[in-house]
């Protein structure tokens, strides 16, 4: 399952890459001596403070919240935050106004404005006005930007030489339906562009002109084969796109078109009248129930697997198989008993020859670890895991998550003694070949080898040059002006854009500007892109140290647990507040602060408390206390109940007692189990830097497993929201 998940503080978490909206101003100055007082008088209480190094860093700076500019903005900055929402709004007239203010006065910004003027006019436009500002902003992230959206509108217009002409300067090359319009050029110019037709068509997601027409022009080129047309119309359903999926089938034809959409409408009817001794043994009607089964699955998986299982369908082996694979896929998302036997039912069906490449998704090869691992019996449990990792395509196959578990695979079936020598030392090159990082399988896989984790080496400190380079950039500082302006996304685009090959020395100058600037997020984002020196200072910065390590000893925390959820929460980030209105360092929604704030005896005079750091703290440390001790001391699933709400993992701990790596890996959301990971391997972060003494050990925060709730244990706290 993936997309929004309803949780008691937050929607998604924050890691930086979202768009979040800055909280008004308001927000700031709002009651905040009262604010201030009260929450200093509890957080007074704990006087254990953190380590001096961190302590001397913090001091005095922590609280001095970098004021938004959007109090400060005048003159022609207000004049470009009013372009935006000139529009946003489409007002072109007021937007045309603002353009021109803009030029005449020579704003560093004026390139932006430009931009939003030209986009509200493209379908208009001609060539050579584009062309003129391509010139104007040669280099600039709005060049490149501008660039995409007049490849669309060219595509949109048939344009095919304009497109053409103009597609081999496009440097981002980051939207699909470009790539296919490109595609489609290339095919009417006589290039065999078939592969990469069928990758971009089988990537497509959601429906658009560029890539369905490139698909007809394969199709009735018989470059695409009826194969690819159903596979795409699996792919389709698999991502819930049925749209996609009936138009896919609609290339063979009206008669097909009209088929699909009966039986990816209305599945159960469809399979009703086609089963048993109506069902015919041809491709086109097997594959046609095969979506049915497919689109059934979704809503009904008991009514599909029983029709699976008693065989009236009258599907091909491989069609067999993949229909398995999808049920087994499904319950897994539930966390079912049978899901891992479904997936080894669909192995079962497959052709030696087809073993190895079965052809079903990375995703639901994915989830067929990941059931295995939880509920399959110990003979059967290793080698489908193994089965399952290397019938993934290689790049998925070199993903730390799948080379830890074939590498636990593999040890697990070696024979003792030199017989499965052979087997171990595999096992153990493969562990190896994902240490040297501090993220979870990481850290797992070095603890795994026996040896004690690390934090990387320092790297030189930057020179003067390398700092004062990143000083004169010009896409930094028009990014850092978007951010005093409040125009966050667009500030996080131009500055990705600047980052564009850069080296790692670059890119740590670039990160140590955005940190002194106090954007975090800025910070954190950028020194995590670099490869081969790792700057740990500036990957897990220790802003507000002082009050984040006395509320988590106000609440009986661990301090660096706190600082591992902040910083996938917010990045440290305090003014930051989501589209559903968490807010602040901890990201607490309303409805959560003011339940927290009865529960501790907080004053909660006014709801704009909840975005003052000191406030923010003692709420979201003090939820956190009440669910981890909810949850039997257990840091992975209060992460989880952190992000999902309680009710969630205590669902999730139903079933075997299992080690929490297996569990963690088997949550069913995309987002909270990275969230859950990233959580715990960041507090084994800050723990090493927060106390040099320590190594960032892992396993310890995972405890000794996860299961149903011991029947001595403490009734559950139905009250945590």
């Amino acid at each position: 399952m993936t997309g929004p998940i309803p949780s008691p503080l937050r929607t998604r978490p924050n890691t930086g890459l979202s768009i979040i909206r800055i909280l008004p101003t308001l927000a700031w100055h709002l009651s905040r001596r009262l604010v201030r007082q009260a929450a200093l008088g509890m957080l007074g209480l704990a006087a254990l403070c953190a380590p001096a190094s961190l302590m001397v860093a913090a001091s005095g700076a922590a609280l001095a919240l970098p004021t938004p500019a959007v109090a400060q903005a005048s003159g022609l900055d207000s004049t470009v935050v009013e372009a935006r929402e000139a529009a946003r709004k489409r007002d072109r007239t007021r937007l045309a106004a603002a353009r021109a203010a803009l030029q005449a006065g020579g704003h560093p910004l004026t390139q932006w404005v430009e931009y939003w003027d030209l986009s509200a006019r493209l379908n208009e436009v001609q060539a050579d006005e584009v062309e003129a500002f391509y010139a104007r902003w040669s280099g600039s992230y709005v060049e490149d930007r501008l660039r995409n959206d007049w490849l669309l509108e060219l595509g949109r217009r048939r344009d095919w030489p304009g497109l053409a002409r103009d597609y081999p300067r496009f440097r981002m090359n980051d939207d699909r339906e470009v790539s296919c319009w490109w595609l489609f050029t290339e095919h009417l110019a006589g290039r065999d562009v078939r592969d990469a037709a069928r990758t971009a068509w089988f990537n497509q997601k959601e429906l658009d002109d560029g890539c369905y027409l490139l698909a007809t022009a394969m199709v009735d080129a018989k470059r695409f084969t009826a194969d690819d047309v159903w596979r795409k119309a699996r792919l389709a359903l698999e991502a819930q796109r049925p749209g996609a999926a009936k138009a896919a089938v609609g290339l063979l034809g009206n008669a097909a078109a009209r088929e699909v959409a009966d039986a990816i409408d209305n599945p159960a009817r469809y399979l009703r009248r086609n089963s048993g001794s109506n069902a015919a043994s041809t491709r086109l009607p097997q594959e046609m129930r095969l979506l049915a089964l497919l689109r059934l699955a979704l809503t009904e998986l008991d009514s599909a697997t029983s029709l699976l299982d008693g065989g009236a369908l009258g599907l091909g082996p491989s069609q067999g198989a993949w229909a398995w694979a999808y049920a087994g896929r499904q319950a897994a998302f539930k966390l079912a008993p049978d899901a891992a036997a479904y997936y080894q039912r669909a192995l079962g069906l497959l052709r030696a020859d087809e073993a190895r490449h079965p052809g079903w998704t990375d995703d639901t090869l994915a989830w067929g670890v990941r059931t295995t691992l939880r509920t399959a019996a110990p003979a059967q449990r290793w080698p489908q895991v193994l089965r399952l990792v290397e019938a993934m395509s290689p790049s998925e196959q070199r993903e730390p998550v799948w080379t830890y578990w074939k590498a636990r695979a593999l040890q697990a079936q070696a024979r003792d003694g030199a017989d499965g020598e052979i087997q171990r030392a595999e096992a153990r090159r493969l562990l190896d070949s994902i240490t040297g990082g501090v993220n979870f399988y990481a850290s797992l896989a070095t603890e795994d080898l026996g040896r004690l984790p690390a934090l990387p080496a320092a790297p030189a400190a930057l020179s003067a040059a390398e700092r004062d380079a990143a000083k004169a950039s010009p896409g930094l500082n028009r990014a850092l002006l978007l951010v005093d302006l409040g125009l966050r996304d667009e500030a996080r685009r131009e500055w990705n854009f600047t980052l564009r090959g850069m080296g790692d020395r670059e890119l740590l100058a670039a990160a140590r500007l955005a940190c002194d600037r106090s954007d975090w997020q800025l910070c954190i984002n950028t020194a995590e892109r670099t490869r081969g020196e790792i700057d740990t200072a500036l990957r897990y910065p220790t802003p507000f140290a002082v009050e984040i390590t006395q509320a988590a000893n106000a609440a009986g925390l661990e301090p660096a647990l706190v600082f591992g959820l902040i910083r996938q929460e917010t990045r440290f980030m305090p003014q930051l507040k989501s589209s559903v209105g968490a807010a602040g360092l901890m990201q607490v929604m309303p409805a959560t602060g003011r339940w927290v704030a009865k529960k501790i005896g907080l004053d909660w005079r006014n709801p704009e408390m909840i975005s003052d750091p000191l406030v923010n703290l003692r709420l979201g440390t003090s939820y956190l206390k009440l669910v981890l001790d909810d949850l039997g001391g257990s840091q992975a699933m209060a992460a989880a109940a952190y992000n999902a709400g309680p009710g969630r993992p205590r669902r999730w701990r139903e079933g075997p007692q299992l080690e929490t790596a297996i569990w963690a890996e088997n949550i069913p959301f995309n987002e909270t189990r990275d969230y859950v990971k990233k959580v715990l391997s960041n507090a084994a972060v800050y723990s090493a830097l927060l106390d040099s003494q320590k190594p960032p050990v892992l396993r310890p925060r995972l405890g000794a497993g996860i299961g149903p709730r011991d029947a001595t244990a403490a009734a559950t706290n139905t009250e945590l929201p």
